[in-house]
């Protein structure tokens, strides 16, 4: 199969490169012309517990010369409405476009722009490090799921195959936003706060103030779920967050990464979508506001903050 993987972070490096190595085609749609650039010349490296490789891809900025069989979206949740509105000018209707981001209103950002019989939304618990342009370090493995509102179920099944093929456990399911807001809500317990504590996540519950707060974040969240009646995937969400953060203990989650690189982080659709959710259905989340915030703060004085006290 043809792979059009849009944006060249960690998570659409990691699936690129194993994509490739199993015999698949890839296409890396980047907007940097020089990481593009380098992508082709250099091939994705990978390392870390797949293994060291280096596989040969393609890497472009703007439309590729060949429509592929599937788009997989791997930017950030900032981006994503742009991107659907990029796409919907010239892939044809007969391409389903998957999503693996973090987040909330990824899926209905795409359907918007894209028609809902098309898109498949998912989660992936693999964990990836950007070590530097098409560089990346395998974390963490763990279990990619994946199921659609109205997308054809044949195109499941040939996802399902090939990600397999390139070594991801994979399964369809029927309900995906349940999976989406069960990845959500691990989120939402672990990235703002290593991005205010700068701390890997296997310390987050390890420390008693952070415990207590991932606790407090993740029945806020669990509170906003129940409101709108989705059927969540565990039933002790905070034992799921706990357990997550001590499989994935050494990696460096994606918002402290972009934190530690002065970036846009996610926090408005993680932690900042529980409060906006929650506002809508009165519900208070005190704790998941001052997250959100703290973060943004962090965001908005980048070329405030010192190195040294």
């Amino acid at each position: 199969m043809h792979f059009l993987i849009v944006g060249p972070g960690a998570m659409g490096c990691l699936f690129g490169a194993m994509l490739a190595r199993a015999g698949h085609r890839i296409t890396l749609l980047d907007y940097r012309d020089e990481r593009a650039r380098l992508i082709r010349e250099r091939g994705i490296r990978t390392e870390g517990i797949s293994g060291a490789h280096t596989v040969a891809v393609d890497a472009v900025t703007s439309v590729p010369t060949h429509i592929p069989d599937v788009v997989l979206i791997c930017v950030k949740a900032t981006s994503t409405e742009k991107v659907a509105h990029d796409l919907a000018g010239w892939i044809p209707p007969r391409v389903p476009v998957l999503t693996l981001q973090n987040g909330l209103g990824n899926v209905e950002q795409l359907e918007k722009a894209l028609g809902r019989h098309r898109v498949i939304g998912g989660i992936t618990a693999e964990g990836a490090t950007v070590l530097g342009p098409g560089h990346i370090r395998h974390a963490g493995r763990g279990d990619t799921l994946i199921g659609t509102h109205g997308a054809e179920m044949e195109w499941l099944g040939r996802i399902a195959r090939a990600f397999k093929e390139a070594g991801f456990e994979t399964r369809s399911v029927e309900d995906v936003d349940s999976v989406i807001w069960g990845k959500l809500i691990v989120n939402v317990g672990i990235n703002a706060l290593t991005a205010v504590t700068r701390l890997k996540n296997g310390r987050i519950p390890e420390v008693p103030a952070t415990r207590e707060l991932l606790a407090a974040a993740v029945e806020e969240a669990v509170k906003v779920a129940q409101h709108k009646r989705i059927r969540l995937p565990y039933e002790d969400l905070v034992g799921r967050v706990e357990a997550v953060c001590k499989a994935t203990a050494e990696n460096i989650a994606s918002m402290l990464q972009d934190v530690l690189n002065r970036r846009l982080t996610e926090v408005a659709f993680i932690n900042g979508a529980i409060v906006r959710e929650a506002m809508a259905a009165s519900i208070p989340t005190p704790v998941n506001w001052t997250l959100t915030r703290l973060v943004e703060a962090i965001e908005q004085t980048y070329d405030l903050s010192v190195a040294h006290f």
